[in-house]
C-alpha cells in the first residue's frame, strides 16, 4: 500500500504487462479509464446491468464494472483496444459491414462479449450467440444487426474493406457507415471519455422529495471544513436568467432551484473540488433544509380544486392545449351505422440510452467550451448563455459522440451546470451523471390518459372521430406544448376522417419532467386510435387490414387540418405491402390454437403517419461546404448523429448532388463555432430538412464551380492534390486551384444554404399546413400468449414503412429494427415509477432475447418536396409496434389490455376478467 492507500496491482492489459496503484476494490473498470486511458470500456450503469464495460479477463467475459482491481492481480484483461492489431479484426469488419454498430456506446462491451464466444467457436448458433450477447444492453439497434455480424464474422477475415460508393451512386447505396471505425474500435469519445487532467469534478445535490421548500445554511463553512472541496454554487450564484427551455415562450426549468422544488432529482447546488474528494464526501451533513409538500403525480390530482400551482400562472396546472377540428364530428357519430368508444391509459417511458449525460466546461480565453452529449448543440449554446449571462457567440458547444439519445439530450441537462462552475473558478469542470442521477433527473415519455370514439357508415368508412387525451407533462414545459399540438393532427391515424374533433392538454404535477421521445405523443394516441379501429372492424365484420386500406389516406385527399395532400401518400402501398404476411400470419395462427390449449397466437396490424419536423413553425437548417486549395471537398455538417446515420446520410446526398464520390467528402462535424446551425436531432428532420439544405448546398458549390470552369452543367469534376480537372465531352480542363484566392476558411469556392420546410400555421381550429412531408408504415405483429400466465412473447415483427427514398437501405433497417424494439419495451415492460425504477435493473427494457424476428419491407413512394424524394423515418417506426402487438394479445385472448405496459399481471387480469 501507499500513502494515499492505493496497492500496487500488476496484470497484462492486451498483452502489456502494466502496473497501477489503486484501492484494491477500485472497479476495473475505473481503473482502465482513468488510471490507463482506455475509455474504449464504457460505463453505462457502474452496476453491472448494461454490460458495456464488458471486458476478457483470461479470456472470460466479465463486466469491469464489477470486478475488484485486486483480482486481476497477474491475469491478463483485453479490452476493445486491444481486438485491432494494425487492422480490424474479422468481427470488428463484421459489425460495420452489417451496420451493428449505430451510436456506438454499446459497441464495445458487445464486441467483448462476443468475442470470448468465437474464439472459444468460431461458427456459434444463433442461440449460442444470444446466449452470450444476453448481458449486454443495446437500444438502438433492435439487436438482429449485431447477432448477424457475430455469427457472420468468420467470413470476414480479409478485414475491412470501406468500398464507398462512386460518384453518382451514393444515393441508395448501403454505404458503410463514414463514422463507423471509431465506433467498433473504442476511439470514438463519448461525453464522459475525454476530462480534462486539470478539471475539477462536479457533484449535483438533489431534492429528495417531489414537492418541498428548501432552505441552505453555512455554505461556506461547509466547505472549509471540507478538503479538497475548491467551491459550492447555488442559484444566487447564477449571472444570467435563470431558466431554460427548448420552446423559448414556455422556458420555465431553473438551472438550480430557488427555495422551491418541484419534481424528486431537481438540483438545487453544485459541488466542486478535487475529483478524490469529491468521491469521498459524505453529503449527509450538506446544509439543506427540507420542508415537504403535498404533491400531486397525476394530472386529475394535480387539476382539482385544492391542488396547489405549480406555476402561478397557470391555472389549474395547465401549461398549454392543442386542438383540431374539422366537420361536425357530434352529428357523423350520431348518424354512423357503427359506434365504438373506448379509454387507454399509458405509462411513462424512460429513454434508457446506454450513456448517461456526461460532459466537461473549460475557458477558453474569454470563450466558454462545452463538450457534452447533446442533440441540439446550438439550442444549448443559448440556453447556457442566457443562464450564464453571457453573449452567444462566448459560448462555444463542441459536442462530443452521443450515446443514444431518442428525444431526452435535446433538453440541457449538465451543460450550464459544469459551465457554471468553469466560469467561476477559472478551471475545467467535468461532470458524468450516475445512472440513477440520469433517470431521476432527465425527461421521461408522456404518461397519457385518453379517450375516443370512431363512427363507419355501413360500408365500412369511417365518418367521425372524437379525441381528447391528458397528458402529464411534468413541472417544466420541455416539450409539453409540441406533444399538446401535435397529437390531436395526427390521432386520426393516417385514415379519412371527414369530421373530427381532437383536444391535447399538457398538464403539469410533480412527477418527472416529460420532454421529447420519438414520436411526441403519437404513439400514445396511436394505440388509442389503432385499438379502436379493431373494435370497429370487428363490429362491421371486416378483416382489419382491408378496413384500414379502405379508409387510408390517398393522393389528392385531405387530412384532419384540411391540407391537401397532392402527392407522396404511402400508406397503401404499406398496407398492401403486408397483405401477404398478413394473410399468412393468420393462417399460421389459426393451425397453431388449433392444437394449442395453453398458449395462443394472435395476429395484429396498426398503421402510422408522421409530420417530418416542427408542426407549423420554422424549423430551418444550414449547411456549409467548400473546396480548399489543395482539393479537399468540406461539408460542414452540424446536424449532430446520435446513431441515426445522419453523418452517412447527409453526406450521401450532398456527394450526388456535388457530383463526387462519396469518399471525397471530408466531414466536419457538429461544432456551433465551425458549423451553421443544422437544427435540433429530432421529429425525423434530419433526412428531410437538412439533407434538403446538404442537396441545395451542394448545388450551388457544382454552379459556382462549373461557371468559372465556363462549362455546361453536366460536365463532371475530379479533385486531385492542388488541382481540379472538369471534363466535358472528350475535353478536360485543369484548374489550378492552389493559387485561387480563399476566403477566410481558406476555400476557393464555398456555399452555404438553408432549408425551411414550407408549412402554415394552424387557426383557432387547427385548419392549416402543418408539415411539408409526412412519413408512412404499417406492421404486423404475431405473439403468443400463456394463456394461464399472462405472458406474452412476439414472434415476428413484419414491418412496411415508407422513406420516399432510401438513401441508405443498410441504415433504414437499422432504424425499423431499433425502433421496433423500443416499442416491444414500451408495449410490454417498460414502466418508469419515479424513486422505484432509477436503474436499468428494476427498469426492464428489451435484451438480445427479447427480440422477435424483423422482417423489413423498404416502400419507395417519392415526395417531391424531400432531397431525392426521401422522406424522415427515425420517429416512424416505433409508432405503429405497440398498438399492433396490443391488437395482437386480443386476437389472441379475446380481451384488450387498456394500460401499458401489458405486463403479464395485466394480461392475466384482463384475460380472467373477460372469462368472468
Amino acid at each position: 500500500m501507499n500513502s494515499q492507500g492505493g496497492h500496487h496491482i500488476a496484470f497484462d492489459v492486451n498483452g502489456a504487462a502494466v502496473s497501477v496503484s489503486a484501492h484494491p476494490v477500485a472497479r476495473l473498470s475505473a481503473v482502465l479509464r482513468d488510471e490507463l486511458g482506455l475509455t474504449g470500456t464504457k460505463v453505462g450503469c457502474d452496476a453491472g446491468d448494461c454490460g458495456a464495460c464488458t471486458v476478457l479477463v483470461d479470456g472470460e467475459p466479465a463486466c469491469a464494472c464489477l470486478v475488484p482491481a485486486a483480482s486481476v492481480e497477474g491475469r491478463s484483461v483485453r479490452t476493445v483496444e486491444g481486438l485491432a492489431n494494425g487492422h480490424l479484426s474479422a468481427l470488428q469488419a463484421s459489425f460495420l459491414e452489417h451496420g451493428a454498430a449505430q451510436c456506438g456506446i454499446c459497441t464495445p462491451g458487445f464486441l467483448m462479449a462476443a468475442t470470448g464466444l468465437l474464439e472459444r467457436n468460431p461458427r456459434p448458433s444463433k442461440a449460442e450467440v444470444n446466449d452470450a450477447l444476453g448481458g449486454v444492453l443495446c437500444r438502438c439497434t433492435g439487436y438482429h444487426k449485431i447477432v448477424a455480424a457475430v455469427m457472420d464474422a468468420w467470413r470476414h477475415h480479409h478485414g475491412f474493406d470501406r468500398r464507398l460508393p462512386a460518384r453518382g451512386e451514393a444515393v441508395g447505396a448501403s454505404a458503410v457507415r463514414l463514422d463507423g471505425v471509431p465506433k467498433v474500435t473504442g476511439a470514438e469519445r463519448f461525453g464522459a471519455d475525454g476530462f480534462p487532467a486539470d478539471a475539477v469534478a462536479v457533484l449535483v445535490v438533489r431534492s429528495p422529495h417531489h414537492s418541498a421548500r428548501f432552505s441552505l445554511g453555512d455554505i461556506e463553512a461547509w466547505r472549509s471544513a471540507s478538503p479538497g472541496i475548491v467551491a459550492v454554487f447555488t442559484a444566487a450564484d447564477i449571472p444570467g436568467q435563470n431558466r431554460f427551455g427548448v420552446i423559448p415562450p414556455f422556458a420555465d426549468q431553473p438551472a438550480l432551484a430557488e427555495r422551491r422544488v418541484r419534481f424528486r432529482g431537481e438540483a438545487v447546488a453544485l459541488v466542486a473540488g478535487e475529483p478524490a474528494a469529491v468521491a469521498a464526501l459524505d453529503m449527509t451533513d450538506f446544509p439543506v433544509a427540507w420542508s415537504e409538500e403535498p404533491h400531486a403525480l397525476l394530472p386529475g390530482d394535480a387539476q382539482r380544486q385544492d391542488a396547489a400551482l405549480l406555476h402561478e400562472s397557470r391555472p389549474g396546472n395547465l401549461l398549454t392545449s392543442g386542438y383540431v377540428a374539422r366537420g361536425d364530428a357530434e352529428a357523423a357519430l350520431a348518424g354512423a351505422a357503427h359506434v365504438v368508444s373506448g379509454a387507454y391509459e399509458t405509462s411513462y417511458v424512460e429513454h434508457a440510452y446506454i450513456e448517461p449525460e456526461a460532459g466537461f466546461a473549460r475557458m477558453d480565453g474569454d470563450t466558454l467550451v462545452i463538450s457534452a452529449c447533446t442533440q441540439a448543440p446550438h439550442m444549448d449554446r443559448d440556453d447556457t448563455a442566457q443562464v450564464l449571462g453571457l453573449p452567444p457567440e462566448k459560448v462555444r458547444i463542441l459536442p462530443a459522440a452521443t450515446g443514444g439519445g431518442f428525444g431526452s439530450k435535446i433538453d440541457v441537462s449538465l451543460q450550464p451546470l459544469i459551465g457554471l462552475v468553469a466560469l467561476k473558478t477559472g478551471r475545467p469542470a467535468a461532470l458524468a451523471y450516475t445512472r440513477s442521477e440520469s433517470m431521476a433527473s432527465t425527461t421521461k415519455r408522456h404518461p397519457a390518459s385518453m379517450t375516443a370514439t370512431i363512427g363507419a357508415d355501413a360500408e365500412g368508412r369511417v365518418v367521425g372521430m372524437v379525441f381528447d387525451g391528458a397528458f402529464n407533462t411534468g413541472p417544466y414545459a420541455s416539450f409539453g406544448p409540441t406533444v399538446a399540438n401535435r397529437v390531436p393532427v395526427h390521432a386520426s391515424g393516417p385514415y379519412r376522417t371527414p369530421n373530427y374533433r381532437a383536444e391535447g392538454r399538457a398538464i403539469h404535477t410533480n412527477g418527472p419532467i416529460a420532454g421529447a421521445f420519438r414520436g411526441f405523443g403519437v404513439p400514445q394516441a396511436t394505440i388509442m386510435q389503432e385499438t379502436l379501429y379493431d373494435t370497429l372492424a370487428g363490429k362491421l365484420g371486416m378483416d382489419r387490414l382491408a378496413f384500414r386500406l379502405k379508409n387510408a389516406l390517398r393522393d389528392g385527399d385531405e387530412t384532419v387540418t384540411g391540407q391537401r395532400l397532392e402527392s407522396g401518400v404511402g400508406i397503401a402501398a404499406c398496407l398492401d405491402a403486408l397483405k401477404p404476411h398478413w394473410q399468412r400470419a393468420l393462417a399460421d395462427a389459426e393451425a397453431f390454437n388449433a392444437t394449442h390449449a395453453k398458449c395462443k397466437r394472435g395476429v395484429g396490424v396498426a398503421s402510422c403517419w408522421y409530420g417530418c419536423g416542427n408542426t407549423s413553425i420554422a424549423n430551418p437548417s444550414t449547411i456549409k461546404a467548400g473546396v480548399t486549395r489543395d482539393g479537399a471537398v468540406m461539408l460542414h455538417q452540424g446536424a449532430v448523429d446520435i446513431g441515426q446515420g445522419s453523418n452517412t446520410v447527409i453526406a450521401q446526398i450532398f456527394a450526388d448532388a456535388l457530383g463526387v464520390a462519396l469518399a471525397e467528402v471530408t466531414l466536419v462535424g457538429a461544432d456551433t463555432a465551425l458549423t451553421p446551425d443544422a437544427g435540433k436531432t429530432s421529429a425525423s428532420r434530419q433526412t428531410f430538412i437538412s439533407g434538403k439544405a446538404a442537396e441545395k448546398a451542394a448545388k450551388v458549390l457544382r454552379e459556382a464551380i462549373l461557371r468559372f470552369a465556363n462549362v455546361s452543367p453536366g460536365a463532371t469534376m475530379e479533385f486531385s492534390a492542388g488541382r481540379l480537372a472538369v471534363r466535358e465531352g472528350e475535353a478536360t480542363r485543369t484548374i489550378d486551384l492552389a493559387h485561387l484566392p480563399a476566403d477566410d476558411d481558406g476555400y476557393v469556392f464555398a456555399a452555404e444554404e438553408t432549408y425551411d420546410p414550407p408549412t402554415l400555421p394552424l387557426d383557432a381550429n387547427g385548419q392549416g399546413k402543418p408539415y411539408a412531408v409526412y412519413g408512412w408504415g404499417a406492421q404486423v405483429a404475431e405473439v403468443e400468449v400463456d394463456m394461464a400466465l399472462g405472458t406474452v412473447t412476439p414472434v415476428k415483427i413484419t414491418a412496411a414503412h415508407d422513406v420516399g427514398r432510401a438513401i441508405n437501405p443498410l441504415l433504414v433497417e437499422g432504424q425499423i429494427e431499433g425502433g421496433i424494439a423500443q416499442g416491444i419495451g414500451m408495449a410490454l415492460m417498460e414502466e418508469y415509477v419515479p424513486g422505484r425504477t432509477e436503474n436499468l435493473h428494476d427498469y426492464l427494457i428489451p435484451t438480445v432475447g427479447d427480440i422477435p424476428l424483423v422482417e423489413s419491407i423498404l416502400v419507395e413512394v417519392p415526395d417531391p418536396e424531400g432531397p431525392y424524394g426521401a422522406k424522415g423515418l427515425g420517429e416512424h417506426v416505433l409508432i405503429p409496434t405497440a398498438p399492433a402487438i396490443l391488437n395482437a394479445i386480443r386476437h389472441a385472448t379475446g380481451v384488450l389490455v387498456t394500460r401499458v405496459p401489458a405486463t403479464p399481471s395485466r394480461v392475466l387480469a384482463a384475460i380472467q376478467e373477460g372469462q368472468g
